[in-house]
């Protein structure tokens, strides 16, 4: 098996994630011991934002750092502990929603893939990024 930031980028459908994973410093983190759970945001899923959004993100590390970070939550949370939460604090520090009543969504994102296993921690897709309170107040008020 291999990291986190290795299975994203041997899975293909994170290109845009592991990029902003670079630009924001954070790969030593996410190859680190952990364990993590990481909600992946696929290609696609960044696809969805409005034009420019990604190049400005890449640009405002602080804010990318942020909305990353919010994707991460401390310790292996399998998707059979996941269904059974409302919600989970993220490393950023603010919650994200959970949901499994249909499916698992995680704030608006859907869990299209559970348990994507790492060496340190597990990946489950999502097909949408989330955005943090304070980003998503300050990208509207801009």
């Amino acid at each position: 098996m291999t990291d986190i930031v290795d299975t994203a980028v041997n899975a293909g459908s994170f290109n845009t994630l592991v990029a902003a994973v670079k630009a924001a410093n954070l790969v030593d983190t996410l190859k680190g011991p952990g364990p993590f759970t990481v909600f992946a945001p696929t290609d696609e899923a960044f696809a969805k934002l409005p034009a420019g959004t990604v190049d400005a993100l890449l640009k405002d590390i602080p804010q990318l750092t942020k909305i990353l970070t919010y994707h991460v939550v401390s310790g292996k949370v399998m998707a059979a502990d996941v269904v059974k939460l409302k919600s989970a604090t993220t490393v950023e520090g603010s919650d994200v929603k959970i949901d499994a009543s249909s499916g698992v969504k995680v704030n608006d994102s859907t869990v299209v893939t559970p348990d994507v296993a790492a060496d340190n921690g597990v990946i489950h897709v999502i097909d949408a990024v989330l955005m943090p309170t304070s980003v998503a107040t300050a990208a509207a008020s801009a």
